[in-house]
Order: structure tokens, then C-alpha cells, then sequence
């Protein structure tokens, strides 16, 4: 409400209050009326409704009514168009305020989108804030947006996992999103929704329950989140610090950030077999979890052996990275179809790596020639250059020697493996239901000296590597 409108609003206000009291105090003179039969016959004469006179009127009173009634229709008329105005105000400000958002939100780029604007999406926003970076909440619940909006912050209201609100929100030129409604079947239709709009987005959503999580990460997470768990391992440690018990090491609070990363075990894995507190030791990592059949052990015993099909929660330092020396290196990955290479790319990036995509074997020479990477995978099938020829032209060129070339195809054929080892790939890696094998394939050849580099079409883990498989 503008000042001029609020001015009015009490001007009129003011003149209607004294029209009532004028009125009442002339009957109460002219006509010897009591307070209450002042009142009402000032009521019905201003409002005009036709009632009948209280008691009959002398001349005087009548020339006193017939004063009163024009002079209420002035102010009734000048109160109502104060009103008016003030609705009116009020509906264009609104209107006004929701234009300025749309503009802002369209706008955006490289922002975040929080889905949800509960519990855990008010500490999502907070730290966001607090951070100085863009993003945009979609919220459904009206007094929410009411809130945000005196706050100051950009959101749309509607259902979050309406794709038209997604796209709204400027999904496809965003950088990340955080899943953190209610529910987790409306986090997976999040999830999904939002992979398939923007395949390289990274996702992180919130999950109730180790069933949920599988499902997320299918679905396109990077990572999940259980918001109860963790507030209750917090809890754990503080009662158990304030009522003078040991705190487990595992969970003392610090003020040092660290990050957890769940490690699925797989079958033929060098972890296969170990114990607890030999792996602790040497990824040099917390073991804050074990996760077997679905069943999940806080703070394993150390002498237990991890078994195929296991699940480790892992507590670190972001600086110490599971594999020292892997982390931050240029990965070129090369395929025409663009999911698998928006899929290859977020595992990649998953594993530490910094991925660098191509469609096609022309656009990976020039990457390659120009960024002088780590390591490229290239699939073999490529429209115009295939990738052993890819491989052929890499190994021309003397100043690539030390990348590593990785044939990525579905031809099991020795012929084909022959002929890409002798054009010059590294390593020929079968394509399989395991998506894994290939990201395998990346750390095992980077973690070794390039003296030690020798043809191998085997997919997986070395025998004799020491590498978890981060999925």
C-alpha cells in the first residue's frame, strides 16, 4: 500500500467516525434522543436504508436528517473508493512483484533449484544465502511462498515435479539441484524428470530409506542424503560428550568440513575379503558404516570382512582424496550417443575425475591435441572417424604419448581388440551391464607408471590394484 493510499484510507475513516458522532450528538440535542436511539437513527440515515424514525421528527430534525444523509453519502462514497483503491493497489503491487521475479528467474544462469521449502529446504536455503550464489524455490505450499516473499527470495510456487515448472525455473542453464520434498516417490519423479531435461546437472536428493537411495541413484542422483539419520548420529555424539562418555573418534563434531561417499563392493574386488580397519588404513579414510542385505551397522567392529554385495559409508577431508594423485585429472570421454556420454561423464566426475565430452572422433583430436589429457576413453563406432583411428592419429603425434587410450566397444572379437591395441589403445574394454568396469579401467591405468602400461582387453579391477569402485 502506497503512502497517498494510506492516507486516504484514514481520511476516510476519520470522516466516517465523525459523521457517526456528529449525527448522534444533533439527535441527542435537537430531537432529546437517549445514546442508543442517537446512535441508531444516525446509523440507519447515513447508511440510507429505509428503516422507520425512531420517534417522529420535529422540523428542525428533519432539515438536521435530510443534512445528514447527503453529507454520508459523501463520505460513504469517499470511504468506499479509498477502499477500493487500496484492493486494487494491493493486486497491482502483487502483480508488479511476480512480473519482477519471472524477469529475475529468466535470467538466471548457472543457479541452483531447490525443490521443497520444508525443514530441510530452510537450511538448504539458508547456507545458500550465505554462500552469495543465485537459485530459484519451487514450493506448493502458499504460506511458504508467502514467507519467501517477504524475504526476498526468488521462487515459483507449484508442484516441483511438474516438469513445466522445472523448465520455469530455468532447469536446462542451471548447475545443480537439491531434491528435498517429503516424500521420496516425489523426490524420484524429481530426480528423473530433471536428469532427463538436463543431463549434466549434478542432483542431490533427499531419501527416508536405503531401498529410496538405490532407486534415486538409478533414477540420475549423484548423491542422496538421509537428513534424520545424520541429525541423529549428531545427536548421538552430543549427548554422549555432554553426560561424560567416550566419543567414538568416528563421531566427534569438528570444525573441519568433511564429505562422506558411499563404496558399493564388487564382486572380484580386491576389497573383497579385508577387514574394516585394514581398508580404513589404507584409503586413509573414517568407516562410519556398513550396509549388508540391506541391513544397515553404524560404526562397524574393525576385524569385520567385507563381503561382495557391501556397501561402505566412508568420512573424510575433501583434500584427502580416495586415490591421491587421480583427483582433478582431464578425462576426454568420446561417444555420439549423448546419454551414454552424459552418463559416462557423471560417473567420471563422481570418481574425482574432470570429464571433457565429445560427439565425434574429429571434435576428441581437437580437445585432445589442444588439452593434452590424462587419459580418453573413445568409443569405437564414431560417425566419420573411427575410434581406432582416433587412436592412430593420437599416437602420431609424439607430444600424447603419455595418454592413455581406452577402446570402449561392444565387439568381443579378437580381431577388433588386435586391431585397436595395434593402433595404439592402452586398454580394450568391453561394453557390459556394468558401468562400472569402465570407470575401473580409468583409475587402474592412471594410478600406474606409463613404463608399466601393457595391452589388456580385461574390463574391472586389476587383481592386483587397490582401488574401491566408486559407482
Amino acid at each position: 500500500m502506497t503512502p497517498s493510499i494510506s492516507r486516504e484510507f484514514r481520511t476516510a475513516f476519520l470522516l466516517t467516525l465523525a459523521m457517526v458522532l456528529g449525527g448522534t450528538c444533533g439527535y441527542m440535542y435537537i430531537e432529546d434522543y437517549d445514546p442508543v436511539e442517537a446512535i441508531y437513527m444516525t446509523v440507519i440515515t447515513v447508511t440510507t436504508v429505509g428503516y422507520g424514525e425512531v420517534r417522529p421528527l420535529s422540523q428542525q430534525g428533519r432539515v438536521f436528517t435530510a443534512l445528514l444523509i447527503l453529507g454520508g453519502l459523501g463520505v460513504l462514497a469517499y470511504f468506499g473508493q479509498a477502499v477500493a483503491d487500496r484492493v486494487v493497489s494491493q493486486i497491482q503491487s502483487d502483480k508488479a512483484g511476480e512480473r519482477k521475479m519471472k524477469k529475475q528467474i529468466s535470467k538466471l544462469s548457472a543457479h541452483y533449484i531447490v525443490c521443497g521449502f520444508g525443514g530441510v529446504g530452510h537450511g538448504a536455503v539458508q547456507a545458500l544465502r550465505q554462500a552469495g550464489v543465485s537459485f530459484v524455490v519451487l514450493e506448493m505450499c502458499p504460506e511458504s511462498c508467502a514467507e519467501m516473499r517477504e524475504k526476498g527470495i526468488l521462487h515459483i510456487e507449484g508442484n516441483a515435479t511438474s516438469e513445466e515448472l522445472l523448465l520455469r525455473a530455468g532447469i536446462k542453464r542451471a548447475r545443480g539441484l537439491l531434491a528435498l520434498l517429503h516424500t521420496d516417490p516425489d523426490n524420484l519423479f524429481v530426480t528423473l524428470t530433471a536428469r532427463e531435461l538436463n543431463p549434466t546437472l549434478r542432483i542431490i536428493s533427499r531419501c527416508e530409506g536405503p531401498s529410496s537411495e538405490k532407486k534415486l541413484m538409478r533414477a540420475g542422483a549423484d548423491s542422496t542424503m538421509a537428513p534424520f539419520a545424520t541429525a541423529g548420529m549428531q545427536i548421538a555424539s552430543d549427548i554422549l560428550a555432554a553426560t561424560g562418555e567416550s566419543v567414538p573418534e568416528d563421531l566427534k563434531s569438528s570444525g573441519e568440513k568433511h564429505v562422506t561417499c558411499w563404496i558399493d563392493v564388487l564382486e572380484g574386488s580386491s576389497m573383497v575379503g579385508r577387514s574394516i580397519e585394514n581398508l580404513a588404513n589404507e584409503m586413509d579414510r573414517k568407516i562410519l558404516g556398513l550396509r549388508r542385505s540391506g541391513l544397515d551397522c553404524l560404526l562397524p567392529e574393525t576385524e569385520k570382512i567385507v563381503l561382495p554385495g557391501d556397501r561402505i559409508l566412508t568420512l573424510g577431508d575433501p583434500s584427502n582424496e580416495l586415490e591421491e594423485g587421480l583427483s582433478s585429472r582431464n578425462v576426454v570421454i568420446v561417444d555420439d550417443n549423448p546419454v551414454v556420454l552424459n552418463l559416462y561423464i557423471r560417473l567420471l566426475r563422481r570418481s574425482g575425475f574432470h570429464p571433457i565430452p565429445a560427439g565425434s572422433g574429429q571434435e576428441a583430436l581437437e580437445i585432445i591435441r589442444e588439452r593434452k589429457p590424462d587419459a580418453a576413453v573413445v568409443d569405437l563406432e564414431l560417425p566419420f572417424l573411427s575410434g581406432i583411428e582416433v587412436c592412430e592419429s593420437v599416437r602420431q603425434d609424439p607430444s600424447l604419448d603419455h595418454i592413455r587410450l581406452i577402446l570402449f566397444t561392444s565387439d568381443e572379437s579378437e580381431a577388433t581388440r588386435e586391431r585397436a591395441l595395434q593402433a595404439g589403445a592402452t586398454e580394450v574394454v568391453i561394453k557390459g551391464a556394468e558401468s562400472a568396469e569402465l570407470i575401473d579401467a580409468v583409475i587402474r591405468l592412471l594410478r600406474r607408471p606409463p613404463s608399466t602400461d601393457h595391452p589388456s582387453s580385461e574390463g574391472g579391477t586389476d587383481a592386483e590394484g587397490r582401488i574401491p569402485e566408486i559407482v
